[in-house]
């Protein structure tokens, strides 16, 4: 089989290793990739942005199928592009990737399917934030959550007890001629679960927690993701089906009811909380970080689950085999990030943390004069397995203390709250849920 994976990133870099680690291994392509990706894939010199571009490609090397990562070109139609060019794609139509691209929309749909979600009010000029502000938080008593409506790269969510740093946030989002969504807040840990669809069928993978709060103790700005990590010992039994049966089923056929068939990656952010299981969002490719961790546990064929979801062919009763081990992943940052950052910076390291058992995913990284150097905010994943969330992680930040990045800063936090409440539970199945509110954009 031939693949091409569109995208240049973590994500894209974890979906491409995990595909090489199919048998038989198919052969892979990346557009445009990174310095990691040409390790295992043929790359070549088509952007994101390009859809054109993509489309002559897919005519050129003529792959059995194609895997778009990034939202931005799903949101700007490159899955319709290339299946009008007659390519199986894994991977949303531009109406179906709005579930991501408007968060006002994917509320609308979460509403007709009976997905149960947080109150919202959408604002759409200053003059109206005030009263949605009292009207998600009459008591002023919880934090604020207000959410850029359009694609933001994980950075257009504030969540704050400061209300005029809520309107701050919301009024620099309708200034610069967007729309916001004020948002209930939800108490209780984040679970992400990827569920992948055929536009009918739909397969769960496995649960994940990530980290969005830039430093320790869930502390600073929110960022795309500081880290991640699988198997989740503390949700609650059945948390899956629970999803499937009330909010990735729910979604799909309500698309599917509007000529709207929803084919790739249903990325499905929760909140566990004290009245039950509510969705924060909805994304429409798989998350990074979290992506790292749950392919990383996989064991089931990828290659054909991909397949099946963009021809049509996924059987609803897919059984997926997993990993007992666990899998951590700790967000190697660049200097900066999540504010300005600074690029160019020379990256070494990564033969040193690789040999202690890791293995290094690139996020934002480029070639320069022979060298590997930063190219991006996120800047690499480190990621490592264990027979259980303490030695993963123990693994996972030993081997980060290898990289070595001018300014760069990482999380030492991640999973340590559920590594140490899976070890004092012994033979508990329900520990208390670690983690506090995060969000995504």
């Amino acid at each position: 089989m031939k693949i091409l994976v569109i995208g240049s990133g973590g994500r894209e870099h974890a979906i491409i290793r995990r595909l090489a680690a199919d048998h038989p291994a198919p052969e892979l392509h990346a557009a445009p990739g990174n310095p990691g990706i040409a390790q295992l894939a043929t790359v070549h010199d088509a952007s994101v942005s390009d859809l054109d571009a993509q489309v002559r490609l897919a005519q050129e090397i003529q792959p059995d199928l194609v895997v778009i990562g990034p939202e931005a070109p799903l949101v700007a139609g490159a899955a319709d592009r290339l299946r009008e060019a007659g390519f199986a794609v894994f991977g949303p139509s531009a109406a179906a990737a709005h579930l991501e691209g408007s968060k006002s929309w994917a509320k609308e749909i979460m509403a007709a399917a009976g997905v149960p979600t947080a109150a919202s009010v959408t604002v759409t000029a200053l003059a109206q934030l005030e009263a949605g502000l009292d009207r998600v938080n009459p008591l002023n008593d919880v934090p604020f959550v207000v959410k850029a409506d359009g694609l933001a790269a994980g950075k257009g969510v504030v969540v704050t007890t400061d209300r005029e740093a809520a309107i701050t946030h919301a009024e620099a989002v309708l200034t610069a001629g967007g729309q916001v969504v004020l948002e209930e807040y939800l108490d209780g840990p984040e679970v992400s679960l990827f569920c992948l669809s055929d536009g009918t069928r739909v397969v769960p993978l496995a649960p994940a927690q990530d980290f969005k709060r830039a430093l320790d103790g869930d502390e600073g700005p929110n960022t795309g993701g500081m880290g991640a990590y699988s198997p989740l010992p503390w949700a609650p039994a059945g948390l899956t089906e629970e999803v499937l049966e009330k909010v990735a089923r729910p979604t799909i056929a309500e698309l599917a009811a509007r000529d709207i068939p929803f084919v790739g990656v249903l990325y499905c952010g929760l909140a566990l909380t004290s009245r039950g299981m509510r969705v924060v969002e909805f994304n429409a490719r798989f998350g990074d970080p979290e992506t790292q961790v749950v392919l990383e546990r996989l064991t089931s064929p990828f290659a054909p689950l991909l397949l099946g979801a963009a021809r049509g062919e996924l059987a609803a009763d897919t059984e997926l085999t997993w990993s007992e081990d666990a899998a951590v992943a700790v967000v190697v940052a660049g200097a900066g990030y999540p504010a300005a950052v600074r690029t160019g910076d020379p990256i070494t390291g990564i033969d040193a943390c690789e040999a202690l058992g890791a293995h290094v995913i690139h996020a934002g990284t480029a070639s320069a004069d022979g060298a590997l150097v930063s190219a991006g905010g996120r800047v690499l994943s480190v990621v490592a397995t264990g027979e259980d969330l303490e030695q993963a992680r123990d693994r996972a930040l030993a081997a980060t203390e290898g990289i070595a990045l001018d300014g760069s800063h990482h999380r030492t936090d991640i999973a340590r709250l559920a590594a140490a409440e899976a070890r004092s539970a012994q033979g508990v199945t329900e520990p208390s849920a670690p983690g506090t509110r995060e969000e995504t954009a």
